[in-house]
C-alpha cells in the first residue's frame, strides 16, 4: 500500500495510508447507488401521491439538487467522508493530518467537475498517479488529500483519553496547548512506537516542552503521555 509522509503542525513527519484509486473508485460507485435508491424513493413517492407532493418543486429539481451538493454536503457534515467513503473506510484530510474545514471542502466540490466530468475522470485519474501524495486537481487546490481510517474508532482514537477523577494532574501548563496540538500529539505517540520511530517522538516532546514552557527529566514518550492525560482532565473540568 502507498503511504503519505505528511508534516505535522508540530513539524514532524508521520505517515498515513493512502485511500488507493480503487478505494475512491469503489466509493464513488457506492455513492451512485445511494443516489438510484434516492431516485427510486422519489419516483415511489411520485406514484403514492399522484405527483400532489411535488407540485411545488419539480421531481427534477428534487433528485438533482441534493445530489449536486451531495460530496460538499457530505464531507462538511461528516468530517470528510461520503456515505461511500464511510462503507470504505476512507476519508478527506488535510495535509498537515488535521480535518479539513469547509473552504477546503469547497474548493473540491468545485473542481470536481474538472476531475471526473472531463474526459469520464481521466484526469482526475492522471493527477493522482501523477501527483504521489493521492491527490485529484481539487486535492491540490485544497490541500488535501484521502486517506484510509482506522477499521475501528475507541476512546483512544478521540482527542480526550480516560483518566481517574481522583487524577493529579502533572503540567497545568498543558492547558496552554488546543485540541488540534493533542489530537497530533495522540496520533504521533502511537504511531511512533509502533513503528520504533523514537527520533520523531523526541523531536515532537521537544517542540511540545517549549510550547508549554517547561523543562522536564521524564523520557519522552511518559512525558506525551502525562501531557494528554493531564489535558484530558483539565478539559473534563471546563466542562463541568
Amino acid at each position: 500500500m502507498e503511504n503519505i509522509r505528511i508534516q505535522t503542525t508540530q513539524n514532524v513527519d508521520i505517515e498515513y495510508e493512502l485511500a488507493s484509486i480503487g478505494d475512491r473508485i469503489l466509493a464513488t460507485l457506492l455513492d451512485y447507488l445511494f443516489f438510484t435508491a434516492y431516485g427510486l424513493l422519489l419516483l415511489l413517492l411520485a406514484a403514492l401521491t399522484k405527483g400532489v407532493i411535488f407540485e411545488s418543486m419539480g421531481l427534477d429539481v428534487l433528485y438533482s439538487l441534493p445530489i449536486l451538493l451531495y460530496d460538499l454536503l457530505c464531507e462538511t457534515f461528516l468530517e470528510g467522508k461520503s456515505f461511500g467513503k464511510m462503507i470504505m473506510k476512507i476519508k478527506v484530510v488535510k495535509l498537515d493530518g488535521t480535518q479539513a474545514d469547509f473552504g477546503a471542502y469547497l474548493l473540491r466540490w468545485l473542481l470536481r467537475i474538472v476531475d471526473t466530468k472531463v474526459l469520464s475522470g481521466a484526469i482526475a485519474l492522471i493527477a493522482i498517479l501523477v501527483n504521489g501524495k493521492g491527490q485529484r486537481i481539487g486535492d491540490m487546490a485544497a490541500g488535501t488529500t484521502v486517506i484510509k481510517m482506522k477499521q475501528k474508532v475507541q476512546l483512544s482514537d478521540t482527542i480526550l483519553t480516560r483518566v481517574k477523577p481522583d487524577y493529579t494532574v502533572v503540567f497545568p501548563e498543558a492547558a496552554k496547548l488546543s485540541d488540534n496540538d493533542v489530537a497530533i500529539i495522540k496520533e504521533v505517540v502511537a504511531v511512533c512506537i509502533q513503528s520504533n520511530n523514537y527520533e520523531a517522538l523526541n523531536k515532537l516532546a521537544l517542540k511540545t516542552k517549549e510550547t508549554m514552557g517547561i523543562t522536564t527529566n521524564l523520557p519522552h514518550a511518559q512525558f506525551l503521555t502525562a501531557v494528554v492525560q493531564d489535558y484530558s482532565y483539565l478539559g473534563s473540568s471546563w466542562n463541568n
